[in-house]
Parts: C-alpha cells; sequence; structure tokens
C-alpha cells in the first residue's frame, strides 16, 4: 500500500468535510462547529503524517544513492585516494 498516496487523499477527504462544515456553519447550522473543529484536527494529523512519510521516503532515496549528509559518496574517488595513499606509504616504507 502507498501509505503517502493514502495520506495525501485522506488529507484531501478531510478538506472537504472542512469545506462543507463552513458552509454550513455560514449558514447557521452552528451544530457543525464541532465537526469542523475535529475535521481541522483530522487534517492536520493527516498533514502531519504526509510529511514523515516524505521525509522517510526521501532518507531511503538518499541512502540508495549514497548520499550522506547531503553529499552524495563518490566510492571511485575515495578508491583511488586510499590507493594513492597505500603508494605513497609503500614509496616511504621502501626508500628509508
Amino acid at each position: 500500500m502507498d501509505i503517502l498516496a493514502a495520506t495525501e487523499e485522506l488529507y484531501r477527504d478531510i478538506a472537504a468535510e472542512l469545506i462543507r462544515a463552513r458552509d454550513k456553519i455560514r449558514d447557521g447550522e452552528l451544530d457543525e462547529v464541532k465537526t469542523a473543529v475535529q475535521a481541522v484536527k483530522d487534517l492536520k494529523t493527516a498533514f502531519q503524517m504526509v510529511m514523515d512519510e516524505r521525509t522517510r521516503v526521501e532518507k531511503l532515496r538518499k541512502q540508495v544513492a549514497g548520499v550522506v549528509h547531503d553529499y552524495a559518496l563518490d566510492f571511485d574517488a575515495a578508491r583511488d585516494e586510499i590507493g594513492r595513499r597505500l603508494a605513497r606509504l609503500r614509496d616511504a616504507g621502501s626508500g628509508g
């Protein structure tokens, strides 16, 4: 199940419910205030769920891509640098 898509759908449903409650309140049906307040709470919860899921997805994407602290790791460059340092150590050890 795509939690992000499901949460976004829930967010849209709650927003529509909130709009209906607002319209009824404007028409003088004050019993809808409780419904509107609950819809706002549900909307905030749904929004937080969407943001949390997006954060998790983005973190996973970065992990898969090898991104750490907003920098992509270049394993080829790291391997080359290690090779250069080992070569210098070998040279220094054999020359002395």
